[in-house]
């Protein structure tokens, strides 16, 4: 069976508020907007998991999935080579770890948006 958009959203959120949290309160410095940029994406995805309606959790996780997974392709295809795929992208400096999450994350979020099935109405007729 697979998982819902409600669910993936549920799921991604609690994560990502997790380690946005845990980052701040433990002195991650050295990205500040990434680790505020995780807090507040799993803040919209904790939305859309439990007050959103199914089908705003589907556009949610096809919209955001496809952003993770470009922007992780994005810096393994325009990072540095020789300093482990670095790459800044505005205030975020991200390295090869940070692009293959990105990548993992994003299709798994794409594929349960995608994957989610919209009920469709039979009309009741006589």
């Amino acid at each position: 069976m697979a998982m819902s958009a409600r669910t993936v959203c549920r799921i991604l959120g609690v994560i990502f508020v997790a380690m946005g949290l845990v980052a701040f309160a433990f002195g991650d410095t050295a990205d500040t907007y990434h680790n505020l940029l995780h807090f507040v994406s799993g803040l919209v995805a904790l939305y859309f998991g439990f007050a959103g309606s199914k089908v705003a959790a589907k556009r949610f996780c096809v919209i955001f999935g496809t952003g993770y997974l470009a922007f992780g392709a994005l810096g393994l295809l325009l990072g540095d080579p020789t300093m482990d795929q670095l790459w800044h992208a505005g205030p975020l400096h991200l390295a090869l770890g940070d692009h293959i999450f990105h990548v993992v994350l994003g299709t798994i979020i794409l594929t349960g948006g995608l994957f989610t099935r919209m009920r469709v109405r039979q009309p009741s007729g006589h």
